[in-house]
């Protein structure tokens, strides 16, 4: 069923015609719920790399680009399934990330740019000893570890040169290993960090995707996008593998145009979509790690001369993660989930 509705969707999307925002929130949800499929960080940074802001040049002529982006994610409650779950069957009880992210873009002309981000996490955990405590469910020990190191930078290559307007493009590019992905060695009687929930993943992974922009009236004011990038790594480290992933996103923009200095107030409605697959290596996690998620993300595009910022807030309306169907097997089920999340990126054009 989704393969073959993806293949119409996109079939219709080359030819040039104008897609429904109803087509394009199910196109999202839909390539998000494809199998084989996941999300390489297993907080669920990636949504923080999907929307308005992400994998379009910013720029309608040729120039530079710099942005910063700061995103939230406190995961404090313990998810099995599709449904909340004791935090007691979880060995980690909370982990709280601030994530900081550089990255800029070269236009060197209407038909190509080159993108590169680098984040930087600054994260605590909370967790058990010993996983799960004693046969009750009790924990033994509870530890606090934090830890602030770079994540793995991204580089990519867009391709805009389908159309005038460039309101379809192409995307690829390689995320590389420059990431934490050792972590703290336990000194002091604290705990390590698994290798799912440190911010590199030691791995050399490459990235597709593509996005595709149109006006749904006639002076422009109101707009759709719907974009979507594939992740799956080549080369790994130590038994590790972390899954491929895909992040998708479709969204209503609304422009009410400039008020003096200030050139765009735009309200921007998303969905974001975002899928993990199990793990893979010994030093991995199969049983407790993936998942199917889906956002609504209210925010606001405001923009100045050269500056531009962005903020939106994200929601989850529906997930399910994988989870060991046993305490019993490993001492541990279920993945910690956010209620929320929240990025703001600031960006200036030279």
């Amino acid at each position: 069923m989704y393969p073959s509705f993806i293949q119409r969707s996109l079939r219709a999307l080359l030819r040039g015609g104008a897609m429904t925002p109803l087509l394009l929130s199910p196109l999202a949800f839909s390539a998000a719920l494809a199998p084989s499929q996941s999300l390489a960080c297993a907080c669920g940074c990636g949504v923080f790399d999907a929307g308005p802001t992400s994998l379009m040049p910013t720029n309608s002529d040729s120039g530079y680009s710099v942005w910063f982006r700061y995103s939230y994610l406190d995961q404090n409650h313990n998810w099995e399934g599709s449904a909340k779950a004791p935090n007691s069957d979880n060995g980690d009880q909370h982990i709280e990330t601030n994530f900081y992210t550089f990255g800029g873009q070269d236009m060197i002309n209407r038909d190509w740019t080159v993108m590169a981000e680098l984040p930087v996490f600054n994260r605590q955990l909370t967790t058990t000893d010993d996983g799960n405590g004693d046969a009750t469910g009790n924990p033994n020990s509870v530890y606090n570890a934090k830890l602030t190191a770079p994540g793995d930078a991204k580089i990519m290559g867009v391709y805009t040169g389908f159309s005038p307007d460039m309101s379809i493009g192409v995307l690829g590019g390689v995320k590389l290993p420059t990431g934490d992905w050792h972590g703290p060695n336990g000194a002091g009687g604290g705990p390590e960090f698994d290798r799912d929930s440190l911010p590199g993943t030691g791995s050399t992974d490459l990235m597709f995707g593509g996005y595709y922009t149109d006006g749904l009236n006639a002076d422009g004011s109101l707009s759709y996008y719907v974009q979507a990038t594939y992740q799956f790594a080549v080369l790994t480290q130590q038994n590790y593998r972390p899954g491929n992933e895909i992040d998708g996103a479709a969204g209503l923009i609304y422009s009410f145009g400039s008020f003096g200095r200030i050139t765009k107030v735009a309200p921007v409605l998303s969905l974001i979509s975002s899928v993990r697959n199990h793990d893979n290596g010994a030093n991995s996690d199969p049983l407790n790690s993936g998942y199917q998620r889906l956002f609504i993300a209210p925010g606001i595009e405001v923009a100045m001369d050269k500056v531009n910022l962005y903020a939106d807030i994200e929601i989850p309306i529906y997930q399910y993660t994988n989870s060991a169907q046993s305490v019993n097997l490993e001492g541990t089920s279920g993945q910690l989930v956010a209620p929320f999340a929240v990025k703001v990126q600031l960006g200036y054009s030279f």
